[in-house]
Formats: structure tokens, sequence, C-alpha cells
């Protein structure tokens, strides 16, 4: 296969497959980059002309969609019959773009998004979603597998990034969540690792609840038992009055604040945190 792009991640997708023994041709703007990839066997191309002509599976990964275009426009009457996977960073509407570039110039096309970091690609913890040719997919599974655990989301081909992003949000938000308490606590001296056992636990907790709340969302059902929008909205209160009084930033609770007391205003108080959904769904409701 062909590897174009040899940035920290191009650099670990192309080092996965050479410690697997798969002959790699590999091609960088920069070509010193590809020096301690050669020496562990891949082969540099001497253009990107010869990097797409020496396989036909060509895996991208430049800094952004337009990149990508730039270098490969040029070339697409090499790429036609080929197999292209681009694992650039993007947006579910530039994968759809380039699917439609690639469509109308005979190219089998696979969108990538990797949710990992360099050091894990090449094990099952590094998560990489594919959307796109079937076909494609199909044929090459196996040595897309070499890079971690390959998920494939059918032809819908703006769904790799959309599930990236979607997670990333979870990522960010949970983290945003964690730097408030320890804000919070650490108003009182208190410091983050001394407070972190008690998070992780609460963490591990919290999961617990999302198979019961993506019920929810899914069968638009949101009666509860438990803890409604109305006991939430007090507990909610206190933590941004306790965060002020504390002389802590309100920026990542208020918001939160805002949707429930929103919610409960349209008169959905006695429904779970689930149906907080519904305005994100519609943000003019």
């Amino acid at each position: 296969m062909t590897v174009i792009g040899l940035g920290m991640m191009g650099a670990a997708l192309a080092g996965a497959f050479v410690k697997d023994g798969h002959p790699t041709t590999v091609w960088n703007r920069s070509a010193a980059k590809a020096d301690a990839l050669v020496a562990q066997g891949a082969t540099l191309a001497p253009s990107l002309a010869d990097a797409v002509a020496a396989s036909d599976l060509v895996i991208v990964c430049l800094s952004t969609y337009e990149t990508v275009l730039e270098n490969l426009e040029p070339l697409t009457a090499a790429l036609a019959g080929k197999v292209l996977v681009n694992v650039t960073s993007g947006t579910p509407e530039e994968a759809r773009q380039h699917a439609d570039w690639a469509a109308k110039n005979g190219i089998s096309y696979l969108d990538g998004a990797i949710l990992a970091i360099p050091p894990l690609i090449g094990q099952p913890e590094a998560f990489i979603f594919y959307a796109g040719t079937t076909q494609a997919f199909e044929a090459h599974q196996a040595t897309l597998g070499k890079l971690g655990t390959a998920v494939n989301l059918g032809t819908n081909v703006g769904l790799a990034s959309l599930y990236d992003t979607a997670l990333l949000g979870i990522m960010w938000s949970t983290l945003a969540g964690f730097f408030h308490a320890v804000a919070l606590v650490g108003s009182e001296g208190i410091k983050a690792q001394e407070f972190l056992p008690f998070a992780s636990g609460w963490l591990g907790g919290v999961g617990s609840f999302l198979p019961d709340l993506a019920r929810q969302v899914d069968e638009g059902d949101y009666a509860t038992d438990i803890s409604s929008l109305d006991v939430n909205k007090a507990a909610i209160d206190h933590l941004v009055h306790a965060t002020e009084a504390q002389g802590v930033s309100t920026a990542v609770p208020a918001p939160i604040k805002e949707l429930i007391d929103r919610r409960v205003a349209q008169g959905h108080g006695t429904h779970s945190l689930a149906s907080l959904v519904e305005l994100l769904k519609k943000p003019g409701a």
C-alpha cells in the first residue's frame, strides 16, 4: 500500500504497516520525514505520482481536505480504479464532497476517522471508522485492521467524521466538567489528585446510566421515577450558586442550567434528563 503524508499520524500508520511486514510505499513533501520509515523497510517514492502508481490501496493523511484535493486532483487518471482511503481530519460535508469527486473520477473512496493518538496505532485500542464504498472496505478490511479496530459504518460517507466529532464532543464535555470540578474543590485548597479517585469512580457510575438514557432517546419516552428535571433543576441551581460563592467561573454549568430551566419551563419537569435532547435536536424550540 501507499501512505501519503508523514506527519505524526501518517508516520504511525505507515510504521504499523511496515512493522507487520507489508510492502509500504511512502511520500511526503518533506522527504526527510521518511528517513526513519525507510530505515525500517519502507520505500520512499521519488514523487507523488510515483507513490500513487505504486499501489492499488492509497491512504492519505494530510492537514486538510483542501490539501488532499490540491495534491491528488492532478493525479485523478492515475487514481482511477484504485482505492483511496482518506483519514485526514475534516467534516461530514467535506467527506461527501471528496466522495463525489472520487466517484466522478472512477476512484473507490473510503473516508476514515481515527479515534486514537499516534502511539496507539496498530493496537486494538485504536478505533478507526470507515464509511464509503462497501466493496473497497471488504477488499481491504484485513489490511486496514492492522492499524487498529476497523469499524465499517456503511455507505453514508459522512458518518465516519460525524462519529469522530460526536465522540470528541463527549470527551471535551467530560473533561470540561472535570476541570470545573477540580477548580471548585481547589477553591478550598483540595489538590486535583486528591479529588481524582472520587471523580473516576463517579464517571464510572455515570457511564452506567447511558444504556437507559439511550433507550429513552430512541423511544422518545422520558418518563422517570428516579431523577426528574425538577430534581436536577434544584441541584444545578445549588451548583451554580456554590460556584459563584467560591469565586469560580460558571462557564461550564451555566449552559447546562439554561437547558434544564428551558425544558422545565416548557412543562417537562417530570421528565428525565434525556429529554434535554429535544432542545438540542431543535435549537429554536
